[in-house]
């Protein structure tokens, strides 16, 4: 009875060692080693957004305050940028467009890159192709995008405007404002519809195949399977696209790499984005302190939208988290 006991006591022990977190000579748990070893691997990054982005973003909101021109001369003016901010008419313009091209890109990055990842979904050699013909404008110079587009849309001497001038009309694309804006729009969506496609269809593969195989034996159509099941497991994947692709809208690449190469914010200021303007008032007019503080405005709306969207889709969270 004694050895039972004993034996029951001895196994208690070890059983109690084992759950107890083991700890080396330097006094280190695993789970403490680990949590350092996470930090060490994401320290280069956290330093380098520190760097590049959060201290220049410091910098141009302290900037906004002083009348820069680029020559070291630095003359504290309170907030006479921004007062010259709400009474410049073109600040206005160019927010407003701004507004309207977020509004038209991200819905139809959106749809447009759902509705192709739809179509290859399933796995087979045509599939494989097409995936890789909607993504091939990735693989291009946005510039070089650019630059193929003015020369299939330019005002007048375009191949659009040639075409039509041959049965004697006469169209003007990017020479019109009305028409300007919404074609700068179908080539941005052009170009990036392929990389939504593909962080689509990652995510509908994420989707197991059993909540559909159940749903059909239910009698459900596709049409409500998609609703049911595809739109709602879709959530964390739908929210990336529509953050990423507001980001994209103020302050991507193509809007301003592909608008600037394209028109110039032309034509009558029908396509000046806000980046535009800033890079103008900056670099070409060496109001520095006045850039600065547009920027910071511009950093203002941007989160401003971010927390909108966080608002709407609860952050791409499923409902029963």
């Amino acid at each position: 009875m004694a050895a039972d006991t004993n034996s029951t006591m001895i196994d208690r022990a070890e059983s109690a060692a084992a759950a107890r977190p083991r700890v080396r000579a330097g006094g280190l748990t695993k789970a403490r080693r680990e949590a350092i070893a996470g930090y060490l691997f994401i320290a280069p990054d956290f330093i380098g957004l520190l760097l590049f982005v959060g201290l220049p973003m410091l910098l141009s909101l302290v900037i906004g305050f002083f009348d820069v021109n680029g020559f070291g001369t630095f003359t504290f003016v309170g907030l006479a940028n921004y007062q010259r901010m709400a009474a410049d008419p073109l600040f206005w313009q160019c927010m407003r467009v701004t507004l309207t091209y977020v509004l038209l890109l991200v819905p139809s990055l959106y749809v447009t890159g759902l509705g192709l990842a739809l179509l290859v979904q399933k796995t087979n050699r045509f599939n494989t192709v097409v995936r890789a013909m909607f993504f091939a404008p990735q693989m291009v110079s946005v510039v070089v995008i650019a630059v193929v587009w003015q020369f299939f849309s330019g005002d007048k001497i375009g191949l659009a405007a040639r075409f039509f001038s041959m049965f004697g009309l006469s169209v003007s694309i990017l020479g019109n404002p009305s028409l300007a804006l919404y074609t700068v729009v179908f080539v941005s969506v052009w170009f990036l519809m392929g990389f939504y496609m593909l962080i689509f269809l990652g995510g509908l593969q994420d989707i197991p195949q059993q909540y559909y195989e159940a749903a059909r034996v239910d009698g459900a159509t596709p049409t409500q399977a998609f609703w049911r099941i595809t739109m709602p497991l879709l959530r964390p994947t739908s929210f990336f696209v529509l953050l990423v692709s507001l980001v994209a809208a103020v302050a991507g690449s193509q809007a301003f790499d592909l608008v600037y190469v394209m028109t110039k914010g032309g034509p009558a200021n029908s396509t000046q984005m806000m980046i535009i303007y800033i890079y103008q008032q900056a670099f070409q007019y060496s109001a520095f302190g006045y850039a600065a503080a547009m920027s910071s405005i511009l950093v203002v709306v941007l989160l401003a939208l971010t927390g909108v969207l966080f608002l709407l889709t609860r952050g791409g969270r499923f409902d029963f988290e």
